[in-house]
Parts: structure tokens; sequence; C-alpha cells
């Protein structure tokens, strides 16, 4: 069995999907790694580091023809192209926007596994790169939003006085929100955070944020928010607007998977932030949790910056690789067997993952 570990051809994309320690332990277990000369580079792991691991080095052509391909993120163009027939290709494959990728490996008998589409249970927690990226995600979006404050967040008194501790809100208390709560505790904020699912509350208050409640309660499967119906919505934003216009940074993550982000702060919230005020929006790749989102794009309202990263974890792109190659493994342990790569789709987590399989687009909910 041959694993194949190409460069990422996505623009801005640092990470990689295997470390040389991943790489270690599947060549002990006598598979086979092929890596692109350069794949770990901007991710600050050098080839020789995978060279000592028992990786072999190769071009772009050879990896990619590998039996089993591991990917960040869908690789384009040409590049995908390369994919052998009979090939299982495992990444963040973006699988509501690739319909014609699909196809694409559909045709050639390339087999398609979605890490995004990992399911809520138990037994696949190991698996679970969103969770894994968004923890990076939401320590960055703090970072982020700090660098690009007019002021500082913790409280500091000095021989020329005493300076306040900055007051954070994060929006959306899943696990980006809960690891954006973290560090802005860590770095001195006075925190809130908001969300709709009953069962939060206790995790951000065990952080050492405050709640704030709407009134509204709404979870759907697997523990994400489901959509809300106008009257609930409207009591959403309310809260939110009670609780914004005094804030420092806002750092927002609300999402419903796949739907539209829902917009929970306006224009007209954004104009009652003082100047200076930072917010920073996780949610862009989805559209985004405020009007004025631009995906990719800062903007300016009311002397309120508007930050809408994308890729955020990319930025991070040593740990973001480490975790998200541990997803990977865990993955590898249900699919590899006597040497080949078995896919089961009456397997619970398999099944919704697999995206092409059988010369067959699966394109539908997981």
């Amino acid at each position: 069995m041959r694993v194949g570990i190409a460069t990422e051809s996505a623009p801005g994309e640092h990470r990689v999907s295997l470390v040389p320690d991943s790489v270690a332990r599947l060549v002990r277990g006598g598979i086979e790694v092929l890596v692109e000369r350069g794949a770990g580079q901007r991710a600050f792991l050098p080839d020789g580091l995978y060279e000592r691991a028992g990786a072999r080095l190769v071009g772009g052509e050879d990896a990619l023809s590998a039996e089993l391909v591991l990917a960040v993120r869908r690789p384009a163009g040409e590049r995908a192209a390369r994919l052998r027939e009979g090939a299982t290709l495992v990444g963040l494959l973006q699988p509501a926007t690739g319909a014609e990728f699909f196809r694409s490996l559909a045709e050639r008998g390339v087999q398609a596994l979605a890490m995004e589409r990992v399911p809520r249970i138990m037994r696949a927690q190991p698996l679970d790169a969103l969770s894994s990226q968004a923890t990076v995600a939401g320590y960055k979006a703090v970072l982020l939003g700090a660098a690009s404050a007019p002021r500082l967040l913790p409280m500091l008194t000095t021989a020329a006085g005493t300076i306040p501790p900055a007051r954070v809100l994060v929006v959306g208390a899943g696990v980006a929100g809960l690891q954006a709560i973290a560090t802005a505790r860590r770095l001195g904020g006075v925190v809130s955070a908001f969300d709709v699912r009953p069962a939060v509350r206790e995790q951000v208050q065990s952080l050492g944020a405050s709640f704030v409640d709407s009134g509204v309660r709404s979870e759907g499967a697997g523990g994400y928010a489901a959509e809300l119906a106008a009257e609930a919505q409207s009591r959403v934003l309310a809260a939110v607007a009670g609780a914004i216009a005094d804030q420092d940074l806002v750092v927002c993550t609300a999402q419903v998977p796949g739907k539209r982000a829902p917009v929970l702060v306006t224009d007209e919230m954004i104009r009652s932030m003082k100047a200076g005020a930072v917010i920073v929006d996780l949610a862009a790749e989805s559209g985004g949790n405020t009007a004025a989102t631009r995906p990719g794009e800062t903007t300016e309202v009311g002397g309120v910056q508007v930050l809408a990263p994308l890729d955020l974890a990319s930025t991070v792109p040593l740990h973001a690789s480490q975790l998200y190659a541990r997803n990977l493994e865990a993955l590898l342990k249900l699919v590899l067997a006597d040497g080949r790569v078995r896919l089961d789709p009456a397997d619970e987590i398999i099944g919704p993952m697999a995206v092409v399989l059988d010369r067959r687009v699966r394109l539908g909910a997981p």
C-alpha cells in the first residue's frame, strides 16, 4: 500500500496532510509513504524530517499516483487529473461546492472521502477534522482581533495609571467559540458569549465567561444549532444587540451545517459600537455572521473594523497540520485492511464521508 502526500495547491494553503511523526507510525505499520518534495515546507516541516521518518521523497506526479492520496484541500486542475483510476482521495474536499470536481473523479473511478462529513458521534471523535481546525481558528481569531485593536486586552496597573480590561463577546460557542473564549480570557479580557444551544451555558461559564441568554433554545443534529423561525430570530437579534454595544472585540463563529451562516450582527448594531472596536467573523467562508462581512476582506463601518479571514487555521500551519494528521491516522485505522483501502458504505462513519464511491457521486445530506 502506497500513501501519497502532495504539496497543497490551493492559494494561501500552508498546511500539510501528514507530519513526520504520523509518517513514522505508518511506515512502522508496513505502509509506504510518498511525500512530494517541499510538501511540508510551508508548515515548517523540511524534507529531511520526512526522510528520517521513513518517507520516500518524490515528485508531485508520483505522490498523486499513489493508491491512497491524503490532502488538506482538494487538488486543482491537472493535479487532480493525475489521480490514478481506483485510487482514494481523502481531504477537506468542500462537497457543497464541488459537483463538477466529484463527477470527474467518478468518471475516472477515483473514490473520495470528505473529512467535513465525519459524523458527530462518539466513535468518530478522533476523526473530527472540523473540530481540530476550528480549535486553531478560534485561538487565532482572538490574536488577530487583538492585533487589530487600538487598545490592550488585559488590565494593566502602571505608574501612569490603570488601563481597564477589554470587553470581548463571542457569538457562537461551538469548538471555535470555546477556544476563542479561553484565549481571550488568557489574554486578560472580560468575556461574554452567546449561543442558542442549552448545553453550552455550562461550558461557557466553566471557562470564566458570562453567558448572554436570549431565551431561545435550539439544537439540531450532531449538537449543531438549528435554523430558527422568524420570531426566535428576532429575539436572538435583540439579545445580541443588547450585548454588543460596549464590546471592544467581537468574535463571530455561528454556523449551520450546509446552510448560509445566520446574520446575527446588523449594520445598526455595528454602528452602536465604539470607534476602534473590532469584529472577527470566522463564519465568513459560509457568508458571515455580520451584514458587513466581505469574505477575505476587512471592511469598516462607523469606525469599527470587520475582519473576515478565510482558512484561518492555515495561518498556524504547524499545529494545524499536526492535529489534522492525527485525524487522518484515525481514519486510516478504519479503512485500511490487508494492505488495501476498503470502504464500507454501510459503516456509520464511512458512509456519510463517501462523496464518490463505486463511480457514483453521493452529495446528498450525509
